[in-house]
């Protein structure tokens, strides 16, 4: 079963949850904002994917942070901003079961 991480309110998770819908393939949604972030399903996301590949330094919570916040980031201090922050992670986040494919543009699930 895919499961794919998503904030609601996000266009970009919107198109990926229609290239999935269209491709009739089953799945699952883990909404980020309403269902949280857990030390675990953090870690299993870090499994497959790099920390600072995750982390969404363009998005409004990023900008929202203090200086010191993100002043030298590195790979612990962002995992704790992105359990404290859940909407730091970057999405969608589509776990195959394989791999995680971070973000989506037009075409990325149609090897799926």
């Amino acid at each position: 079963m895919l499961t794919l991480y998503v904030i609601k309110n996000c266009d970009t998770c919107r198109r990926a949850r229609k290239a999935l819908d269209g491709r009739g393939l089953p799945y699952q949604v883990h909404d980020l904002r309403e269902d949280g972030l857990s030390a675990p399903l953090l870690e299993h996301i870090l499994h497959r994917v790099p920390v600072m590949e995750v982390l969404n330094r363009r998005s409004t919570t990023w900008r929202a942070l203090d200086d010191e916040e993100k002043a030298d980031i590195d790979a612990n201090k962002a995992r704790e901003l992105m359990l404290a922050h859940p909407t730091l992670l970057k999405r969608p986040l589509l776990d195959t079961g394989d791999e995680i494919l971070v973000g989506y543009r037009d075409g990325d699930y149609d090897s799926l």
